[in-house]
């Protein structure tokens, strides 16, 4: 018995579209693609929130094969990265493999047959010799437990969650966090609230944005001109990837980054105790760094107040902290992140004997793959932007793009093995790549001592790779047979 598809990929974000190309691009066209939502982007079709941006200059987050050579700026907001995404499925003519509405919620592999049988939350079923999962590591709203947050009368939502509907003009907010999405969210409704207060637990290392549109010639150059778009493409890439060495034991650079990150706020914010509450007790880069402009000067405005002490309890319209005081607030912004570094799986997958994953995960101590991608008991599954793939310097779609190269070159492999073949990823072979990486991590600025989103409650770091994205793609150019069991 056959399966209906060769390959069934799950999300249509950037891994899912990335993969979906590059196998249509390889004459693979025995493919199908699930998506939970009605329409395609992943993180750029759900996050709304005012300010909404990528944190790397537009053109090196775009396909290496789909340069957009009419990005209007440096960095580009969410619709313009949205509106690149669905282009692409234009471009490539990949739509009509898209399902929509149709989110896995079980995936089970058949050792007799050789597949996998994937359903839906409607029940139908679909079964695909490979199975590539791209639902992304930045889809699970982090919710704080903070006491009395259920009896909040006020209108309180997630910036993930962003409710369109509720006019901030005039209103007493608070945005809880200053993360990636708060230091784009304060500056954008400061000037529109009566008050804004903004919690901070830990200060943030932020470095200058420079954001600024791209002019007429400089797109004329861009559009007409491909070797002048691909220098400077490699151009922003290999400054990205320079300046990487800091997190991975360069001291002096790292030195110079915490220079520039405390002049940044020296500049931009007038008092001085103000300046000691925005710069952070940690080392550089030992949380995700980010960029911004406009985030420091907001806390001059006269209705923005920052305050460090940490809540004590939520009321019915107000916020109190651990000094007593009390701040009254008509609406509340979570502005506290996602769910990265814990396990946590919606699509419930079980591989050989019938193992489970997610049971399997959390016996060892949390998520580890083989470069991020394959698991050992879990054949011909392979996930795009998986346990410690994340990067703290350049753009995951150079990750993607490389994993896409290994995932191709397995399946040539697969293919020339016999149709009902599997490949089974040695366990030695994880257990001894996840063990060097875990030393390797221990000597970045990742483990210099700050409480992060990157490490797991245990204190393992299961979100970042611990080089460079230029030794991921060297390492992950080809698939070897070598390093898996070939059953059925």
């Amino acid at each position: 018995m056959k399966p209906e598809f060769q390959v069934a990929i799950i999300g249509a974000g950037f891994g899912g579209l990335c993969a979906a190309i590059r196998l249509s691009q390889s004459g693979r066209n025995n493919f199908v693609v699930f998506e939970k939502a009605m329409e395609v982007g992943g993180t750029w079709r759900d996050n709304t929130y005012p300010g909404c941006a990528c944190d790397i200059p537009s053109h090196l987050y775009s396909f290496s094969f789909a340069p957009n050579p009419n990005w209007s700026r440096s960095y580009s907001g969410h619709q313009e990265i949205w509106d690149y995404l669905k282009n692409c499925v234009k471009q490539f003519d990949i739509g009509s493999k898209v399902r929509y509405n149709a989110e896995i919620v079980s995936s089970v592999f058949d050792s007799e047959k050789g597949f996998w049988t994937l359903t839906d939350q409607n029940g139908n079923s679909t079964s695909a010799r490979v199975v590539i999962s791209a639902t992304g590591p930045l889809n699970r709203p982090n919710i704080p437990k903070i006491k009395g947050l259920e009896n909040f009368k006020g209108r309180v939502f997630h910036s993930s969650e962003w409710d369109h509907s509720y006019d901030l003009t005039g209103k007493r907010v608070a945005v809880i966090g200053t993360g990636a999405s708060a230091i784009q969210i304060v500056p954008n409704i400061a000037g529109m609230v009566q008050q804004l207060d903004v919690y901070q637990r830990s200060a943030a290392w932020v470095m200058p944005r420079r954001d600024r549109a791209f002019g007429g010639f400089e797109k004329f150059l861009l559009s007409y001109f491909p070797g002048y778009r691909f220098l400077y493409r490699e151009g922003i890439y290999w400054v990205n990837e320079f300046f990487g060495l800091q997190f991975t034991g360069n001291k002096t650079l790292n030195k110079l980054a915490t220079f520039v990150g405390k002049m940044q706020i020296k500049k931009s914010v007038k008092n001085p105790e103000l300046v000691k509450k925005l710069t952070p007790d940690y080392t550089f880069g030992c949380k995700r760094v980010l960029v911004s402009d406009d985030y420091f000067p907001t806390f001059n405005r006269s209705n923005v107040e920052l305050i460090t002490n940490g809540i004590k309890e939520i009321g019915a319209d107000y916020i109190e902290d651990v000094s007593r005081r009390q701040r009254k607030v008509d609406a509340l912004v979570l502005s506290t992140g996602f769910v990265a570094a814990e396990v946590m799986l919606d699509n419930k997958i079980i591989g050989l004997d019938k193992q489970d994953l997610l049971e399997s995960w959390n016996k060892s101590g949390g998520p580890e793959a083989f470069y991020g991608m394959s698991v050992s008991g879990y054949p011909n599954f392979m996930f795009l932007l998986g346990p410690n793939t994340g990067l703290g310097h350049n753009t995951v779609v150079h990750i993607m793009e490389s994993q896409m190269n290994y995932v191709l070159s397995y399946i040539e492999l697969l293919e020339k093995s016999g149709e009902n073949s599997f490949f089974d990823l040695k366990p030695e072979v994880q257990t001894r790549f996840n063990k060097q990486l875990q030393e390797e991590l221990k000597t970045t600025v990742w483990a210099s001592g700050c409480k992060s989103w990157y490490m797991t409650n245990a204190g393992k770091n299961t979100t970042l790779w611990s080089k460079l994205t230029v030794s991921y793609r060297r390492e992950t150019k080809r698939a070897l047979k070598e390093n898996y069991r070939v059953l059925g």
